[in-house]
């Protein structure tokens, strides 16, 4: 996951919030303000904006020292424990909601399901969040995702609302739910590439082969008229923790 502070900045400009809605989604499914609140991988903070919405006193998970330096000057109540998820020892009695926002994925995935159940006080709640990154227009999608597998024929993408079945199949909660949001989002050339600098994929290859995939990306947008428009799709999955889990 530190791997995204070298764009710390960037990335906190770059990457597109939540919908606030989902607050209030969060709110009606826990039943009330949870009594403490924790987010794991917080970043930079573009989760925490609707987390810190809920309401409930929250402890901020971040490794990266610069990422969370961004966040602490965007959320300066929040707690902020500087470490992973994996060591950081929850409170006595667990807490009240555990949250996380685009990080799921970088967690143990042997271990991230019975970590957060773990942590979570009997009758707590688990709500995680993603954005998946599609197209209002097929050809553009098309067009783009040739590009970015010309960048690197590797990078494989996960299924749709794959947190969803991890969470499901876990076989640690109970109530787990899905409810996806769909946004419009037109960006222009210069904030189409500043995001596509953020994605891990990207930042992983060399700075010569970054600058001939935003060339090529470049002159891509500038053959759609400069624009492009994402189809943002938000999930967010919601589940119980149990008051017998055997923690």
């Amino acid at each position: 996951m530190e791997l995204f502070g070298t764009v710390a900045g960037l990335y906190d400009t770059a990457r597109p919030g939540y919908p606030p809605t989902v607050a209030d989604m969060i709110l009606e499914y826990h039943g009330g303000v949870p009594a403490s609140m924790v987010e794991i991988g917080a970043g930079t903070g573009k989760g925490t904006e609707v987390f810190a919405a809920v309401g409930a006193p929250l402890t901020c998970i971040e490794p990266d020292p610069r990422m969370a330096a961004v966040l602490a000057g965007r959320f300066p109540r929040a707690n902020i424990h500087a470490g992973s998820f994996e060591e950081w020892a929850p409170p006595a009695g667990g807490v009240g909601l555990i949250a996380c926002a685009m990080a799921w994925h970088w967690l143990d995935p042997g271990r991230r399901n019975d970590l957060a159940c773990a942590a979570l006080a009997p009758g707590g709640t688990l709500a995680v969040l993603g954005h998946r990154y599609g197209y209002q227009d097929p050809e553009q999608g098309t067009a783009v995702q040739e590009a970015l597998n010309a960048l690197d024929p590797t990078v494989q993408e996960r299924p749709v609302d794959w947190f969803h079945d991890d969470v499901l199949a876990s076989g640690r909660f109970t109530g787990v739910r899905k409810k996806v949001l769909n946004t419009s989002l037109p960006l222009a050339k210069g904030d189409y590439l500043a995001l596509i600098r953020t994605f891990g994929p990207f930042l992983r290859h060399s700075p010569e082969v970054q600058r001939k995939g935003l060339t090529a990306l470049g002159r891509l947008i500038d053959g759609f008229g400069g624009t492009v428009v994402l189809d943002l799709r938000t999930t967010l999955v919601l589940a119980t923790r149990e008051p017998n889990a055997g923690y």
